[in-house]
Parts: structure tokens; C-alpha cells; sequence
């Protein structure tokens, strides 16, 4: 029987009133001249962005926009789960569950939900349509805060599934992107008599071994791209060592200082260098609109508790293989080696996109949907 409440989104101007007013006094420190970006988010460009937040960012219109989707609420293994549910209306939809990853929230998938759902009024197929279960992280945005540890990313898989019985689905797939990713093979693992597949992009622990005999794996050029991939992470990985570490003190100053957690979250979203990136650039409102979202709900701290609840089952060990037939999509900046990926999951489909990047819901929403649309048709039930 299902337990959800209807949710809706209503933000008073009060809260509103004193993001601006913190935004206007917002203490600067300084910076180094012609260094770009390369010591962290560039001062003048978070500035800029700041004041567009201040003064021309209108939040009524992106929470307007998400409470045209029908969302919910509900209680699994004792935490509150927020949730967007959309269902197809083409009878014979297949049931699937998306997951977001960090620093993102659910209105990332906001442009794919009506082709996902709604593919004939969409130029596509209405055999590919499907009913949409995309729930907010445990920690994250409306789903938080967590009020105990252990939610982690197995303790995740399994709300998922709970989250899918209880709404009458009870064949499904799973599709996820950064931490989703990991999050999503983890249900196939959970749940594998109910999954029919699981198809990810941005795959997040397929880059480099965690285990020195895992490159006799691989091939010359996969084993170069690895370690290529391990000099980009050391130079990148700072932010995830904090919160896999003492996402406590960060959380002090993420939940008192807007411009702190915008610097804190926009790295992700622009690549570091959003003159540099190969990556398609992502609308500054829509950044905003994630971030302002963790500010009103006040758990910028509470979602980055979900790199140490995840430390012990998913850094530094390779989860064993999920036995669901495994969709992989990669956009530019994407580092994921096949090889890798393929000692945890059953791949069976591999894609490379020129356009898009790391958020591929935001950045090539059509090449994403089209890409879940031709995995899931191979394992769909005919």
C-alpha cells in the first residue's frame, strides 16, 4: 500500500528576504591576480553571479515550475523521501527510477520528463514512454535533512526499491548520473528479481583501479587513460576528500554564508573554467535554482554527509558485479574506462556523445533521452 503525501512547494518571502540580504553583505576575501581559475572559483566571475542572484533571479519561477509536477513525500527506514512522480499516459509504460548526484537536485531532470513520459507528443515512440519515479537523495533538498548516520549508498538502493513496490511497480528500470551512478547498479544488485535495467551516465567509479592488478585488465590505452584520469582526480578532488572526511565543519559555513555554498557547488556545474570546458555551458539559473534550493532547505550540510556514509561501501573497493543488463552513456568530460566499469556491471550497451557534459540532463537532454530510449528497448518485457 502506498504512503505518499502530496508535497508542494511554497517558500515564505521572509526566508526570501533574508537570502538577499545576506547576499548583499557578503565578505569577500581576496584574490591573486591572472590566476583564472586554477586556485578555485574564479573571484570576479562568482561576483558577477552573486548579484544576478541578488538582484535577477526570481525563485518564484523556478519553484512555480517545479509544482507543476506532481510530487510527493513519504517515510522509508525512518527518513523522509521527497519525490517527483509522473506517469506516462501510455498504458503499457515502463516504470523507472532516476537518481540525481551531487550537487544537483531533482529539478535537473525537469527537461526530460516529458519526453521520458509523454513520447508522442514529443516526436518519439510511444512504445519507449515511460512512468517516472525520480526521488530527491536521502540528506538532499526536500528529502532532508538525515537525522541519523548509515544512509549511505546501499541503504539508498534499498529505500529506491522499497520507494518502487510501494507505488505497484514491480518491474522496473534504474537510470542515474554521478552519484546516481553508483546509486542506481546498487538497486540491480538490491533488487534484481524486479530490475529489468539500469542505464547511467557520468559513471562515477569506472575511471581509475582501486587496485593496482586491476589495470593487468586492461589495455595499453585504457591503462594511459587511467592514468590520466588519476592526475585529473588528484587535482580536482579536494571538495569530495572534505566531505568524505568532515562534512561537519564544512557544513557551518555552507549553511551560513549563500556566496560560500554557491563557490562550494559551482566547480561541478561549470567545469572550473567555463571559458575552457568542452562541456555545453549549463543556464546560471538553473544553477542557482539547485543551489538556492539546498540554502532554503538547509542542507548543503546534510547532503555532503553523503560522501562519508558512502566511504566504506563505495571508495576504495569495486562492488561486485550487478547482475542487470547495464547501459552506459559518456559525455564529454565523462572519464569512465569500459574495462573498469565492466568488472561491476553487466554492460551491454556503450555510448560515446560529442556534445553534452558531466549534468547530461541539463546539458544534452535529448541525446540522454535518446540514449535511455534505445538501451531500455533492448531489455523492455515484450
Amino acid at each position: 500500500m502506498s504512503t505518499e503525501t502530496p508535497f508542494h512547494i511554497d517558500i515564505p518571502q521572509a526566508e526570501l528576504d533574508d537570502l538577499r540580504d545576506r547576499l548583499a553583505r557578503t565578505r569577500w576575501p581576496d584574490g591573486l591576480p591572472g590566476v583564472g581559475w586554477s586556485y578555485g572559483v574564479n573571484k570576479d566571475y562568482l561576483i558577477e553571479l552573486v548579484e544576478h542572484w541578488r538582484n535577477g533571479y526570481d525563485w518564484r519561477e523556478h519553484e512555480a515550475r517545479l509544482n507543476k509536477v506532481p510530487q510527493f513525500t513519504t517515510t522509508i527506514d525512518g527518513q523522509n523521501v521527497h519525490f517527483l512522480h509522473v506517469r506516462s499516459p501510455e498504458p503499457d509504460a515502463t516504470p523507472l527510477i532516476i537518481t540525481h548526484g551531487w550537487p544537483s537536485t531533482v529539478y535537473d531532470f525537469l527537461d526530460i520528463l516529458g519526453p521520458l513520459t509523454d513520447p508522442r507528443s514529443h516526436g518519439g515512440d510511444p512504445a519507449d514512454a515511460f512512468h517516472v519515479v525520480a526521488p530527491s537523495l536521502p540528506g538532499f533538498a526536500f528529502s532532508g535533512p538525515t537525522r541519523e548516520t548509515g544512509w549511505g549508498v546501499n541503504r539508498t538502493a534499498r529505500a529506491w526499491a522499497e520507494l518502487m513496490r510501494r507505488l505497484g511497480y514491480h518491474r522496473y528500470g534504474a537510470q542515474g548520473g554521478d552519484f546516481g551512478s553508483i546509486v542506481s547498479p546498487e538497486i540491480g544488485r538490491t533488487d534484481p528479481e524486479h530490475v529489468i535495467g539500469v542505464h547511467v551516465n557520468a559513471l562515477a567509479n569506472a575511471a581509475t583501479p582501486v587496485d593496482p592488478s586491476e589495470l593487468d585488465t586492461l589495455s595499453e590505452a585504457d591503462r594511459e587513460q587511467a592514468g590520466q584520469n588519476q592526475m585529473w582526480w588528484y587535482g580536482r578532488s579536494g571538495y569530495a576528500t572534505q566531505m568524505s572526511n568532515r562534512p561537519q565543519t564544512l557544513a557551518y559555513a555552507l549553511n551560513d554564508s549563500p556566496a560560500g555554498q554557491l563557490a562550494w557547488n559551482l566547480e561541478w556545474f561549470v567545469d572550473w573554467d567555463p571559458a575552457r570546458t568542452e562541456q555545453t555551458p549549463i543556464d546560471r539559473d538553473v544553477i542557482l535554482t539547485n543551489v538556492t534550493i539546498f540554502w532554503l532547505t538547509s542542507t548543503a550540510g546534510s547532503a555532503a554527509r553523503l560522501y562519508r556514509e558512502a566511504g566504506p561501501e563505495s571508495w576504495g573497493r569495486r562492488p561486485e558485479p550487478a547482475p542487470v543488463p547495464t547501459g552506459v552513456a559518456n559525455f564529454p568530460g565523462d572519464r569512465a574506462i569500459r574495462g573498469l566499469a565492466e568488472l561491476s556491471n553487466t554492460i551491454t550497451h556503450w555510448s560515446r556523445h560529442s556534445r553534452g557534459g558531466h549534468f547530461a540532463s541539463l546539458q544534452a537532454p535529448d541525446l540522454l533521452v535518446a540514449d535511455i530510449r534505445q538501451f531500455f528497448r533492448t531489455v523492455r518485457p515484450r
